[in-house]
């Protein structure tokens, strides 16, 4: 049955954030070390992307593992371990069939409910987030796990100048809830676009490397996030001028700062968070949602947008007040916990 919509486009029964957790991935891949492989200078990558270091995985380190990892994370912080689905946002499965989802929701011990992987690559969270909106209003629901990992180091060609030095390996999830609109952490409408005309601009062929046409990605991205964080502040009822924070997928920092001139934002009021752990892909705006808590340029009752742009075409973007709650760090030294603002 179709929930059931008020005036403004919400369902009466929202999806709200009650639980975050993220987890980095183990090794500090620094910009000389890649610079040297290249034959170009220190400053060439940092100057160009805002990138001064990523994390990586070990060989040794599945997809899986990073989930399972941040998932934990996720559902300490909020307090429960029972949720009704899992899914799981990730362009680098673990092997082409089964999907790694219902490994991850087994490592975890959520046997028996819906476990599935959704491959939108950068955008993944966005469109995750939909679908875990749609299992809580349906009633289908009380509680989703949503996860957001990838490990694109490996899909990565070290000797290529366009993508060698941008991307890191890492996951973040979130839990929701059932709950009302009007409580903080209920996700807004959410923005989904796709164009498949553009596809090849950023592709994995089978048993290659990632081939990426930056110049033209950057146009695409920069246009789309703009439209699509526009679209989803009007259909919360909000205006841009009321934003606390804006939080696009953190792909390059030039990328960053040109979509919130697009949209008018003042620099305080946009997120770059890329320099410390490079382009995460689909878990690049919770990382950012975390750090941000744990520097107290996040508050409760902030109004955030988000927006994400990623290979296929695909984007999206959405809003949420922020809530008052931890957000769990599953860190290398294993011993970290970010608290957010209170």
């Amino acid at each position: 049955m179709t929930p059931p919509v008020v005036h403004d486009g919400w369902p009466r029964h929202a999806a709200v954030l009650c639980g975050l957790g993220i987890a980095q991935a183990d090794l500090v891949v620094s910009n000389p070390e890649i610079a040297g492989r290249l034959g170009i200078g220190n400053d060439w990558i940092s100057t160009r992307t805002g990138i001064v270091e990523r994390r990586r995985v070990d060989a040794g380190t599945s997809t899986a593992d990073l989930a399972v990892r941040a998932g934990a994370a996720a559902l300490k912080s909020s307090g429960n371990d029972a949720v009704d689905v899992v899914i799981l946002a990730t362009a680098t499965p673990d092997q082409r069939m089964p999907g790694t989802a219902p490994e991850v929701a087994a490592r975890l011990g959520l046997c028996g409910i819906p476990a599935f992987d959704i491959a939108a690559a950068c955008a993944g969270l966005p469109y995750a987030l939909q679908v875990a909106k749609g299992f809580i209003a349906d009633g289908a629901a009380q509680r989703a796990l949503v996860i957001a990992v990838d490990r694109l180091s490996h899909l990565t060609d070290p000797d290529d100048r366009t993508t060698a030095p941008l991307f890191g390996d890492g996951a973040a999830a979130l839990v929701m809830r059932r709950g009302h609109r009007d409580e903080p952490g209920a996700v807004g409408p959410v923005i989904l676009g796709a164009d498949g005309r553009h596809g090849d601009a950023l592709v994995v062929p089978h048993g290659q490397f990632m081939r990426m046409r930056g110049r033209e990605l950057f146009q695409h991205a920069v246009t789309r996030m703009s439209q699509a964080a526009e679209e989803a502040a009007a259909a919360a009822g909000w205006s841009l001028g009321a934003v606390d924070l804006f939080v696009p997928h953190q792909a390059n920092a030039r990328i960053t700062e040109a979509v919130g001139r697009r949209l008018r934002l003042d620099g305080g009021r946009v997120l770059d968070d890329i320099a410390r752990l490079g382009n995460t892909s689909a878990a690049s705006i919770l990382f950012a949602l975390a750090h941000a808590a744990s520097d107290n340029q996040l508050r409760p009752g902030h109004q955030v947008l988000l927006a994400a742009f990623g290979a296929g075409l695909t984007w999206g973007a959405t809003t949420l007040i922020w809530p008052n709650m931890p957000c769990v760090a599953d860190l290398p030294d294993r011993s970290h916990r970010l608290e957010a603002a209170r």
